[in-house]
């Protein structure tokens, strides 16, 4: 809700990573209480990059437990984006999520959630200050390790990397037919990817999109993401 009224909205910053950085054209899709057809957005886009929110996936997806009072849901988005991560992925079209997103793609697999992350034995608070800067919320905030012979370690071109941290809720069971890709140091998932996919399918943790040209990971996670999306691009559009 914005003011009185419902929107479908979705930020700058993921709309100048994927025209900029990925160097694709953004189309936001909206989420309705009647889904668009899966088929028809698929026909339409040449792959789909799901962003993060404030919102959380609903845990009757996932068999958790009912969310404490005032934590946001958009069952509306789940509704859609759910479906959407299996169907795209199964089409072999580019796939990118991003915190939010890369929640959703652990429970589209069939995994599960933390809700309170900072509350499990032995992990740390992932979370952002919400009373400091922006540039401060989204400065790196610690080392991932990225696993050997894993697509981030292809792009990085190292063992580990520096990231944000803005997440309240993290992977708890990991979703069947996902691989890890990287690890926070206290066991935390940072980074999933589909075993079978046919192209480039990745979900992050953390916030690749923020002032990505300022880091050259960031940068070539979303260069790696359009040349996925112009790989697989048809003239004229529709499926390949």
């Amino acid at each position: 809700m914005i003011g009185p009224h419902p929107f479908h909205a979705v930020g700058e910053k993921y709309i100048n990573a994927v025209r900029d950085g990925a160097g694709a054209l953004p189309v936001l899709l909206p989420v309705l209480q009647d889904p668009l057809s899966l088929d028809e957005i698929l026909d339409t886009v040449d792959g789909i990059f799901l962003t993060g929110s404030p919102s959380n996936v609903s845990p009757a997806l996932y068999g958790g437990p009912t969310p404490r009072e005032n934590v946001l849901q958009d069952t509306r988005r789940d509704a859609t984006s759910i479906p959407l991560i299996r169907k795209v992925i199964n089409l072999g079209k580019p796939f990118f999520a991003v915190c939010r997103g890369f929640q959703e793609m652990n429970v589209a697999f069939g995994g599960s959630l933390h809700q309170h992350l900072e509350e499990v034995p032995g992990r740390f608070d992932h979370r952002e200050d919400k009373s400091a800067s922006l540039d401060v919320q989204y400065a790196p905030a610690h080392e991932i390790e990225l696993v050997e012979g894993g697509l981030l370690r292809g792009i990085a071109g190292s063992h580990s990397v520096r990231v944000n941290s803005l997440h309240g809720q993290g992977v708890d069971r990991l979703g069947d037919g996902l691989t890890v890709e990287a690890w926070a140091s206290d066991g935390t998932v940072e980074a999933i990817r589909p075993t079978q996919a046919k192209s480039f399918a990745l979900g992050v943790q953390w916030h690749p999109e923020w002032k990505y040209w300022e880091d050259r990971f960031s940068t070539s996670l979303l260069q790696a993401f359009g040349h996925a999306l112009n790989t697989q691009a048809v003239p004229g559009g529709g499926r390949p």
